[in-house]
């Protein structure tokens, strides 16, 4: 398949919704009119990243969001992954929620974060997602033209089952819109994203948000995009920015070809199971 040019907008998150999506509409142009084909927003970029405020951001789908993200990937002829927003579904139930628009603005496809981010690192931080979300029940994949990806949302990447079913079902590429905190970002942000990257002879994009001082939740920033060999190939900091990368199709075929780990499988020794959905 053709190479395709991926622009990550790393944007600073405030609690001003207004606000929040006038600044992803002008980095989504900005990206576009540097020559984007597939833009990647981060997670949660429409509201601050905090538990107890969920329910006042969420939105229906359609909702306001999810309406602008579509016009926009038709009026600029772009493949947008429209990081995570908070869904609120019939039933009045939250999910971390990304939303796939293609060139036309048809949805393509919806993952619902699978895996819910609950810890507690004394001293650091307590998180509790599921005091106000839902968790999603299957993986996903979307398939579009020549290029076929997995979708996971933060949390998920650190579940090597959820990268490797992906895969196996053709993804090249993992997206991962993530809002990891300074804590887990220092210690396994890289490390993560290399990892799934290099496990599953993949290219992986993480798109994060900018860290904001004035927030509770700091995001650790650092939005990248790792090729199948596992290298960096390009980098944010900490500051609000779009990153771009060229996703060389050719290059993962040859390191697939040379180092047949997908082949290699013992079949016979282990088996993975699991549940897509899939457009």
């Amino acid at each position: 398949m053709h190479n395709i040019k991926v622009g990550i907008i790393q944007m600073s998150v405030t609690d001003d919704k207004d606000a929040n999506l006038k600044k992803a509409q002008a980095m989504i142009i900005k990206a576009c009119q540097q020559g984007a084909q597939m833009v990647v927003l981060p997670e949660v970029f429409n509201s601050p990243y905090q538990t107890e405020l969920f329910p006042d951001y969420a939105e229906p789908y359609p909702g306001p969001t999810t309406q602008l993200l579509s016009r926009l990937a038709a009026e600029q002829e772009v493949l947008l992954v429209g990081g995570s927003i908070i869904e609120k579904d019939g039933d009045g139930k939250l999910y971390n929620s990304s939303f796939v628009f293609n060139e036309k603005g048809q949805l393509l496809g919806r993952h619902r974060k699978v895996h819910l981010f609950d810890i507690n690192l004394p001293g650091k931080i307590t998180f509790r997602e599921s005091d106000t979300l839902n968790s999603g029940n299957s993986i996903t994949v979307i398939r579009h033209q020549e290029l076929c990806f997995g979708l996971m949302i933060c949390y998920d990447c650190r579940f090597p089952e959820l990268a490797r079913a992906a895969v196996l079902e053709g993804a090249q590429l993992l997206v991962v819109p993530a809002a990891f905190t300074i804590t887990t970002g220092e210690a396994h942000w890289d490390l993560l994203m290399r990892s799934r990257a290099v496990d599953n002879q993949c290219f992986v994009v993480a798109a994060s948000p900018a860290r904001n001082p004035q927030s509770s939740y700091q995001a650790w920033g650092y939005s990248m995009v790792v090729d199948p060999w596992g290298h960096i190939i390009a980098e944010a900091g900490e500051t609000e920015g779009i990153i771009y990368a060229e996703l060389d199709f050719e290059q993962l075929e040859q390191i697939r070809q040379q180092l047949p780990l997908l082949k290699h499988r013992r079949h016979d020794l282990y088996q993975l199971n699991y549940r897509v959905s899939e457009t």
